[in-house]
């Protein structure tokens, strides 16, 4: 069966963000996904340091919740980033977390569906969805879309229960991002993935 793992970014497990992801999740169950909602917000992490121990070990060189959290997400075929907003831009810790997974996971992750989603009072939501989103488009990952920016309205999660334009926007994102994860599997059977070069580092040392 196929599975999703949704992070939650934020430090409150029952707050607004936590209010779409669980909108997800009750659609991803109707569509045969496995799913597993992540409690990342509250969590102690600290950000990379660009040492290049991952480079040697496989591994970031801070043995916590990053290296735990890795092997769930090679397995994984979806992967939906939940972040509120603060300042204009996603949580902190989230951020630090995903800067330290993706740069010291050296799996592949081509094909696996990422979906960005964010949740604010009034701004902020499409500066931070862009941020998030730039996770998947780096790694060869397809970003699953829905019919309005994937974010929710609310200062509390009562006011985005009210929100019933962001909820049915995360019921259409679970919706698609289903349908995606099942059609390249279909098509990884059929075709196999399309092969990458990895053969050019563009770096000017010299000025030239």
């Amino acid at each position: 069966m196929a599975k999703v793992l949704l992070i939650n970014g934020s430090p409150h497990p029952h707050g607004c963000t936590a209010t779409a992801l669980e909108e997800m999740i009750a659609e991803f169950e109707k569509e045969g996904i496995e799913t597993e909602l992540v409690q990342l917000g509250g969590k102690v992490i600290r950000g990379c340091v660009g040492c290049g121990t991952c480079f040697r070990t496989g591994k970031c060189t801070f043995d916590d919740f990053v290296n735990e959290f890795a092997p769930e997400f090679e397995a994984a075929d979806g992967l939906v980033i939940g972040s509120p907003v603060y300042y204009g831009s996603p949580n902190g810790t989230l951020l630090a977390f995903l800067d330290r997974l993706f740069y010291s996971t050296s799996f592949s992750k081509q094909f696996k569906v990422g979906a960005a989603v964010v949740s604010c009072r009034r701004g902020g939501n499409t500066a931070s969805f862009d941020v998030l989103n730039k996770y998947f488009t780096i790694s060869s990952m397809p970003v699953a879309s829905s019919t309005y920016w994937n974010q929710v309205h609310g200062f509390s999660a009562d006011d985005v229960k009210k929100d019933l334009e962001g909820l049915q926007t995360m019921r259409n994102l679970a919706r698609n991002m289903a349908f995606m994860i099942k059609a390249f599997a279909d098509a990884k059977e059929k075709y196999g993935y399309p092969e990458l070069d990895r053969g050019s580092f563009t770096s000017f040392p010299d000025g030239k």
